[in-house]
């Protein structure tokens, strides 16, 4: 692994902290470093491998689809894109696609739609209202609208207006909408990297309906609650309401990037062409996966396992938290979607983090002591078992140094 560690060094930009392991393949729900050694994978390239890795569905369809062809223009129609589409609307809302490369740029693509119907309809709203310790992106645009002083820093910021509110407090939403007369509000059903924070459904439906009596877009950001992350395709269909926008990636491209917007009727007419654009999105290749993820989820039952296996790790950590309430507070999040926040202190989470990596299990930190689970949907039972027994073992070394 030193060998790896000291290229990466030399080579590569040091813009992330990277566990010390080079990955070699991957298969089902594990990683396989050079070293042989296996880890059970509860962090799916941050919620990207939501079916595991090398699931034999996907791995058909890039067979199939890189015998055909890996990249057109979209000067050509693109049989793939547009079969992917059509089941992205029939399984959303009615409206149209725009696809891109990842999630940040659908935000910026969101930024500009947004923008478009501002200024068709007079222009008199203008803005987006966000959540305290949101996640969109790291894009100029993009992190305009992330609210973590880590991320956006001192960067140039585009000066489109940006409003910032506490989570679930609809008395500060309603007063900064009736104020300030934003265009949009763009918000994450679940504040991932903001901690695995959720949006209370009367909060979620409330957000709705303002947006509808001030006649706002409403924008959900499915980056990483969508595509079965949360138990229903998109998050947002739990609670009885329909956004304008939805903004997608990560799970969707079954591990290639491919992310996109899906803009309702009422604005998806906007873009026109010349108005926004890429060479690359959608890939071919990454539609076809795609649409053999979709199809594994909606028509294959993969979402309704996924949901099974996610009761079964959600009740065995609630017994866990029993065992360790010291150490564990709030359990967060919805279907694979999971945060335990700890008592412990920014440097014994990572010690933690660090232990279960010596053991063969992968997690995320957020928020500095917040453990993030993002397993995939088809995390077995057995698998499951051997996480609990081995954050078992730990919380309970962990208990003598809570805060």
């Amino acid at each position: 692994m030193s060998q790896w560690h000291d290229l990466d060094q030399q080579y590569l930009m040091s813009t992330y902290h990277r566990l010390p392991i080079a990955i070699e393949r991957a298969e089902g729900n594990h990683l396989y470093d050079t070293e042989g050694s296996s880890y059970l994978d509860l962090f799916t390239g941050l919620a990207v491998n939501i079916l595991g890795h090398s699931h034999p569905a996907i791995v058909r369809r890039l067979q199939e689809q890189g015998e055909r062809f890996l990249h057109i223009s979209n000067k050509f129609l693109n049989p793939p894109a547009i079969q992917l589409a059509q089941r992205l609307v029939e399984n959303s809302i009615p409206g149209k696609v725009f696809f891109t490369n990842s999630g940040a740029e659908a935000t910026e693509a969101a930024v500009k739609l947004v923008h478009k119907w501002s200024q068709a309809t007079g222009g008199e709203r203008q803005g987006f209202v966000v959540m305290e310790k949101s996640f969109h992106g790291r894009t100029l645009g993009a992190v305009r609208l992330t609210r973590q002083a880590g991320v956006y820093q001192d960067f140039p910021q585009p000066d489109f207006p940006v409003f910032e509110v506490p989570p679930n407090d609809i008395d500060a939403l309603r007063a900064v909408c009736e104020q300030e007369r934003p265009a949009a509000i763009l918000a994450e059903p679940i504040l991932g990297s903001g901690g695995v924070q959720p949006l209370a459904e009367s909060y979620l439906q409330a957000m709705a309906t303002l947006a509808q009596e001030q006649g706002m877009m409403l924008c959900m950001d499915e980056i990483q609650t969508g595509v079965g992350r949360t138990g229903t395709f998109f998050a947002y269909q739990a609670y009885n309401f329909s956004p304008d926008v939805i903004l997608f990636a990560k799970g969707i491209g079954g591990g290639l990037p491919l992310g996109g917007i899906i803009a309702g009727e009422a604005i998806a007419h906007l873009f026109q062409p010349g108005d926004h654009g890429t060479t690359f999105a959608p890939s071919p290749l990454s539609a076809a996966l795609g649409l053999a993820v979709v199809e594994e989820l909606l028509d294959n039952g993969g979402l309704e396992q996924g949901r099974e296996n996610a009761t079964y790790l959600w009740e065995a950590l609630a017994r866990l938290r029993q065992q360790h309430p010291d150490v564990i507070g709030a359990i967060r999040g919805k279907g694979m979607m999971i945060g335990l926040d700890t008592h412990l202190s920014p440097e014994a989470a990572l010690r933690l983090q660090q232990g279960l990596l010596q053991d063969g299990v992968l997690v995320d930190i957020a928020q500095q002591r917040v453990v993030r689970l993002l397993p995939p949907l088809t995390l077995k039972r057995e698998e499951t078992d051997f996480f609990i027994e081995r954050l078992s073992a730990h919380l309970a070394r962990s208990g003598e140094e809570v805060l």
